[in-house]
């Protein structure tokens, strides 16, 4: 699942206020736009009540949960959807990093930054220990650049984990759940159409447009190739995460307690 924010103007006398959205890709690899909401700032409460209501009204836990790195989103994400694995936006702690380098140095950073997420091998096996591999390089980026641009580097270790649970997800998928852009580009089509109206009479008015564009805008997405390996994956994860086995009791006491008080 996909979560993002844009902001319209939709009230008399207020600044722009933010429309919250959430989209997500099936296994069955369609794109589906789950809906938006209006919401007077990207606040926590804000974020989870906009989850809350999706999850009330059956939307199941997904496996990833990808977004930028929004405070009151992340807080609200983990609370509501807490076994989910949060994927923070790679292009966003992208721009972040070199924006801190001097201008000499940004097209380095910049190339070193993405051959820390770049998979050359089409044989890898996503998993724990691709995770492992890319925080080492992870590690290796910030030894090398700390001493020279130590806020550049602080930027890259902040959350750290957030920006490899993509790699336990099928090789390719990779490239997809790492990051959000494609979301920018749909609120970007929906703020162009807003751009001729201003302001918009009402809240409600402001929705149902942000809804319609949104939804029309999503439905020419590629979805995600599912293979059967893949499928595999994705399955085995959401046991894992999702569907965890209850655990077997060890001690002979407590479960001779058990039949007894069960007969």
């Amino acid at each position: 699942m996909f979560l993002d924010a844009s902001h319209f103007k939709m009230h008399d006398g207020a600044s722009a206020e933010p429309v919250l959205a959430a989209w997500g890709i099936t296994t069955e690899d369609k794109p589906v736009f789950v809906g938006p909401d209006a919401a007077a700032c990207e606040s926590h409460n804000a974020w989870h009540d906009f989850l809350t209501d999706l999850r009330d009204r059956g939307l199941r836990p997904p496996l990833p949960i990808v977004s930028d790195g929004a405070k009151g989103l992340i807080g609200a994400a983990e609370h509501v959807f807490s076994h989910a694995l949060r994927q923070r936006c790679t292009i966003h702690k992208m721009r972040n990093v070199p924006a801190k380098v001097s201008k000499d140095d940004q097209e380095t950073v910049r190339a070193e930054f993405w051959r820390i997420f770049d998979i050359a091998d089409p044989d890898i096996r996503p998993g724990q220990e691709l995770v492992d591999t890319v925080q080492r390089r992870i590690d290796s980026f910030v030894a090398t650049w700390e001493a020279k641009y130590p806020a550049a580097t602080k930027a890259m270790a902040t959350d750290r984990a957030s920006r490899t649970p993509h790699l336990r997800f099928p090789v390719e998928h990779h490239k997809r759940t790492r990051h959000s852009n494609f979301i920018e580009r749909t609120f970007g089509e929906t703020r162009r159409r807003a751009k001729v109206i201003g302001r918009f009479p009402s809240e409600k008015t402001c929705t149902s447009l942000v809804r319609a564009v949104l939804d029309r805008s999503s439905r020419g997405w590629r979805g995600f190739t599912m293979t059967p390996a893949g499928l595999r994956c994705l399955h085995d994860l959401r046991r894992a995460l999702l569907e965890p086995p209850t655990m077997i009791r060890e001690n002979t006491n407590e479960i001779a307690e058990t039949l007894t008080n069960a007969a």
